[in-house]
């Protein structure tokens, strides 16, 4: 077999997946695994290969199985996520933690990180040995600056926080957060009140080798930001590129580099490995080393590279693939690439098998294998032959080493190359057919540039789309550019880095050639972002179609592989047709033309889990759709243009609708201009297309303005909606309560909320947005309009609102609450849960719930939530 392991992978693999599917013991997992081994030996030894490989694949299957259940044993009994699960240690009061540092601290623009290896924590007045991570977080005051203890990466500290274990946001379709800190060894947050509440304690083991590699990072990080001083963009992006710490790249250069799918040369991978490996090569072989001493140079320099970026799978994976190359080069042997793919695959699921499920894991080795059955295959057919053919080109005793058309190919350029030695002086006769060679050796090049771009943005647009929800049109042109400046920022910043501890005035001038690079790769990216309509967010692709996608992606790989002579017409049809397929299936991925996931005939109410803050999304009975409020993290602050906190409206908000298969809101409604309501909607309109944004008073703030100047530039139609305002879609209808006018205020309200309530036949639902007692008041003395069977409890539970006769007035049966869990300011108020319940109200909260949503056809009222699925 040409791919033997691709073949086990695929087996090993499908075993990771079906782990879960076939519930046995993993003690039965071994038996099948071991009894398959000895039946494929028993087979082979009779000659029975392909029945051999068959049981060996269902050994490699059982294997993957067997690996998951060993991942998903129990947590050591000293592991703090294990001890705060089980109740045995209550993290609800600051505590005193001591571990190591794993890093330097990280500097952010807001602060500072520090990552701590756990050993002990004191509560109760006695010291409990734990195991496990603790991220703690220190928000600088910009009025008030503190000194921070001088600790570095193997340091032993103690931080006396309030750690809590990472919550996810409770909807459809939401970021597995605490699944990802995990991956990393993350299993508590924390803040850090003050610099004197951390220190470092005397005693300190010897560093080990990942303390030393931490703390030649953090050296090399801070040598970046001196190199870089003036240029924070450039800094940002170095950081990026050069060591993987993507702490300063600002939110909106992000998104540019995202909107030209050119985002992977932020993440260290194959491209960046690749380009340092063969500078290393070329080094070694400049300085006239042998082979020998240059691979195992090389390797070694990967191996440090490595441990200096982290583990991360796209490093990983490309280092290992460039370990089996050189020392495939080594024996003199030749390199398939896709069996080396699969080979570093296989290594990174036998250490965790839970990482194939892991978006950063699927996309780096989505690209490297398009590249090795499609791009590979396809610049052989196409462009490298002729790029053999330029070398040695005046011999012509080599013409018989080529196929006839490149044999006609040399002889023509041969030919020119004689007409333009003849009009050339003598001296530079001799450079002729260089002058024919070297341009097309250029041409040649970026045409299998063009090919890797156009391969790796096919193959990989599904999954980007499932999990980023971006198309980018101009992906495959816009990283020509930016591969072939990566290939020269990456070695070339390692250069500069290097050579400014021994020679400052050469790490200058190198820095600025760096700089002139980056600024090209910076400017090509702005300039191809900017690009009116080449990027787009799109829902992501339906599971019959990723199938679909990646089946017809392998047959088109078989038939690149396959060396077709002039006789194969029947088969050359076939690829053609399959290639045509394929380009159908990506056509209906990019513009995903599929109805959204909504319940026709029945009015949907969803409350969404936002932490602190509000939204809502209502679904009409023919389809129409409004987003009431977008949430927004309370207490988020922006240092130029980075957040302290989570984008609510790109991170909850847009994946939920998303997930259900929405590409447009008819309306968007912002109750207040409070920036728990407002923040996440900017998000929104930048994500959907948008028909109309509705809103009650205008209000003097910066955030308000430039919602509404956004919302104009999308072409979104603003409206303004005060008491007494009706609509009627689809047989419900709706009505405005407050406010009583629209005139424009200095500053937001929770007494200017919209109120809206919706009516579908018998059921009614009252969204109050954060209205306080005073409007409470107003409100219930018009009774009719104001019962309702849903209620939004106004302004999170606060104590005050919902009061006693607003309640007795709209007379719910179910009500939820919006509330962040732990939240500072004690919402919901246990007056209002005590009134809800004395009332007999089924109380729901999104901080323990989840989503909330509550479906009508006009008779009866149907609610589930994200915690329990089964409707009621």
């Amino acid at each position: 077999m040409k791919l033997p392991a691709l073949g086990i992978v695929a087996a090993f693999a499908a075993g990771i997946l079906l782990a879960d599917r076939i519930p046995v013991a993993t003690v039965i997992y071994f038996a099948v695994t071991l009894s398959a081994i000895v039946a494929g030996a028993v087979l082979a030894k009779f000659e029975s290969l392909t029945a051999a490989w068959v049981v060996a694949l269902l050994a490699w299957a059982a294997l993957g199985s067997a690996g998951v259940r060993i991942e998903q044993l129990p947590l050591p009994s000293d592991h703090v996520a294990r001890l705060v699960a089980e109740q045995r240690l209550d993290i609800s009061e600051p505590l005193r933690w001591r571990g190591r540092l794993r890093n330097d601290p990280l500097p952010l623009p807001w602060g500072v990180r520090y990552e701590m290896e756990l050993d002990e924590v004191e509560a109760g007045g006695r010291a409990i040995p734990v195991t496990g991570g603790l991220r703690v977080s220190y928000f600088r005051n910009a009025n008030n600056p503190e000194t921070l203890a001088p600790v570095r990466a193997g340091d032993l500290v103690e931080a006396l926080v309030r750690a809590q274990a990472p919550r996810n946001y409770l909807d459809p379709g939401a970021f597995d957060a605490r699944g990802y800190l995990a991956s990393q060894g993350i299993y508590l947050t924390a803040t850090l009140r003050s610099a004197e509440l951390l220190r470092p304690l005397i005693s300190t083991p010897p560093l080990t080798v990942r303390h030393r590699f931490a703390r030649l990072r953090g050296t090399l990080l801070a040598r970046v930001d001196t190199l870089f001083a003036n240029s924070p963009d450039r800094s940002a992006v170095l950081r990026a590129m050069l060591l993987g710490d993507r702490s300063f790249v600002d939110s909106d250069l992000a998104t540019e580099f995202q909107k030209t799918a050119a985002y992977h040369v932020l993440v260290v991978a194959g491209l960046h490995v690749a380009a340092l490996a063969m500078f290393v090569f070329w080094l070694g072989r400049r300085m006239r080393l042998s082979v020998v001493l240059t691979t195992v140079l090389t390797l070694l320099v990967l191996a440090a590279y490595v441990g200096v970026v982290e583990d991360r799978p796209p490093i990983l994976r490309a280092a290992l693939m460039g370990a089996v190359f050189l020392s495939a080069r080594l024996l003199f042997r030749r390199v398939e690439l896709l069996n080396t793919v699969a080979v570093a695959a296989l290594l990174l699921l036998l250490a965790r098998p839970s990482a194939l499920t892991d978006a950063s894991f699927q996309l780096s080795f989505l690209a490297a294998g398009v590249i090795a059955a499609l791009a590979m295959p396809w610049i052989e057919r196409t462009s490298a032959p002729y790029r053999a053919g330029l070398t040695y080109l005046g011999d012509v005793t080599r013409d018989v080493a080529h196929p006839p058309r490149v044999i006609q190919f040399r002889l023509d350029l041969r030919a020119a190359a004689r007409w333009i030695a003849a009009r050339l002086p003598r001296c530079l006769q001799r450079f002729a057919d260089s002058f024919c060679t070297a341009p097309l050796r250029v041409c040649f090049r970026l045409w299998e540039v063009a090919v890797l771009s156009t391969v790796i943005q096919l193959g990989m647009l599904p999954v980007l789309a499932h999990y980023f929800h971006r198309v980018s049109l101009s992906g495959p042109v816009s990283n020509i550019g930016a591969v072939l400046l990566t290939g020269l920022i990456v070695p070339l910043g390692f250069f500069t880095l290097l050579v400014s501890f021994a020679w400052a005035r050469l790490a200058l001038l190198s820095g600025k050639l760096l700089g002139v690079f980056l600024a090209g790769l910076l400017g090509s990216v702005e300039w191809f972002s900017r690009l009116p309509r080449a990027s787009y967010r799109i829902p992501g692709p339906p599971a019959w179609l990723l199938i679909a996608f990646f089946v017809t992606l392998a047959l088109l790989a078989v038939g690149a592989r396959r060396r077709l002579s002039r006789s194969d017409a029947q088969l050359r049809w076939m690829e053609r047709f399959v290639a045509t397929a394929l380009l159908v299936l990506a056509a209906l991925t990019a513009t995903h033309p599929f109805a959204p996931q909504l319940e026709r005939g029945r009015l949907e109410v969803t409350v969404l889990d936002v932490g602190q803050g509000d939204s809502i999304f209502t679904a009409f009975p023919g389809g129409r759709t409004m987003l009431i409020d977008g949430g927004g993290a309370y207490g988020e602050s922006h240092s130029g243009g980075y957040r302290t906190g989570a984008d609510i409206g790109e991170q909850v908000v847009s994946p939920y609708l998303w997930q259900r298969g929405l590409k447009r809101l008819d309306v968007v409604a912002l109750t207040h201009a409070h920036h728990d309501h407002l923040d996440g909607l900017n998000a929104v309109l930048d994500n959907f297309r948008v028909g109309e944004l509705w809103v009650g008073h205008d209000v003097d703030s910066s955030a308000y303005r430039d919602l509404l100047a956004r919302a104009a530039s999308r072409g979104v139609k603003i409206v303004h909606h005060q008491r007494g305002d009706t609509f009627a879609w689809d047989g419900a209808a709706g009505r405005v309560l407050w406010p009583a006018d629209t005139t424009a205020t200095a500053e937001a309200s929770n007494n200017d909320s919209l109120v809206i309530r919706l009516e579908d036949g018998q059921e009614r639902f009252l969204l109050p947005g954060d209205i306080e007692e005073s409007v409470e008041d107003s409100l219930a003395r018009d009774a009719d309009s104001l019962s309702a069977d849903f209620l939004k409890v106004p302004h999170h539970g606060s104590k005050t609102s919902s009061t006693a006769e607003f309640l007795a007035v709209v007379s719910p049966r179910v009500a939820v609450v919006s509330v962040g869990e732990r939240n500072s300011f004690g919402h919901p108020s246990p007056a209002v849960v005590e009134r809800l319940a004395t009332r007999g109200v089924r109380f729901l909260r999104t901080d323990h719930d989840g989503a909330v949503t509550a479906t009508t056809d006009g008779r009866t009222l149907e609610l589930h939530t994200f915690a329990a699925p089964g409707r009621d």
